[in-house]
């Protein structure tokens, strides 16, 4: 599961790759955590837009010592098994999908309470794209969820799953076919494009950030 990715670009960068409008300003953050503001690209009917949503879509569950609603939590990721029945209409919807844009995606190493960051990035793509799914929610908006496959064998021992990263030249079929041919895109990234940057950062030096969290110009 992916819990943490960065998206360092501009959103000139971002309006240039995904051929979009250059909105004005946005709130986002430059890394992202489930529930956090981030951007997205989706097909408006007219075409690619860029649009701020949150990470994650809400989940709610029921406190078992007092019976009454917890706060919602996210679900940040989509298996790749699930498209087809929990994630059905949201995925068979073409208007449903969007591209996320990510510059690397984090996962923990190391001893449990001890785990360092690992940062992967796609040394072919300095930005890329994370195959997801949006919706608008009553609790935070419009959200989104990034899909996972199986992690390839090189990547197993850091994390048994990874995020479906799309090439340049499948972003339409993700944003406007059917579902069978959007499925054909749910595989593994190749791991010999992929970078690792193993760090010292602890895995939950989580940054605070102010309640409408940064702006990305």
């Amino acid at each position: 599961m992916c819990n943490l990715y960065a998206n360092k670009s501009t959103v000139q960068e971002m309006a240039s790759l995904f051929r979009t409008p250059v909105p004005a300003a946005f709130n986002a953050s430059a890394e992202i955590y489930p529930q956090y503001p981030a951007v997205v690209v989706r097909d408006d009917g007219d075409g690619r837009i860029l649009q701020s949503m949150t990470w994650g879509f809400p989940r709610h569950s029921v406190n078992k010592r007092t019976g009454k609603p917890n706060k919602p939590t996210a679900t940040n990721n989509a298996r790749d098994d699930k498209l087809w029945t929990i994630w059905r209409f949201w995925f068979t919807n073409p208007a449903q999908r969007c591209l996320i844009p990510f510059t690397s995606f984090a996962e923990a190493e190391g001893e449990p309470g001890k785990m360092k960051r690992t940062w992967i990035s796609v040394a072919d793509q300095p930005l890329a794209a994370w195959a997801g799914l949006w919706r608008p929610t009553d609790e935070w908006g419009d959200a989104f969820t990034g899909v996972m496959v199986d992690a390839t064998p090189e990547l197993f021992d850091i994390h048994d799953r990874m995020p479906v990263i799309l090439s340049r030249d499948a972003y339409d079929t993700w944003l406007r076919a059917d579902a069978e041919e959007a499925f054909a895109l749910v595989k593994q990234y190749p791991a010999d494009r992929l970078s690792l940057e193993r760090t010292s950062e602890p895995w939950f030096a989580r940054k605070t950030r102010s309640p409408d969290g940064p702006t990305l110009l």
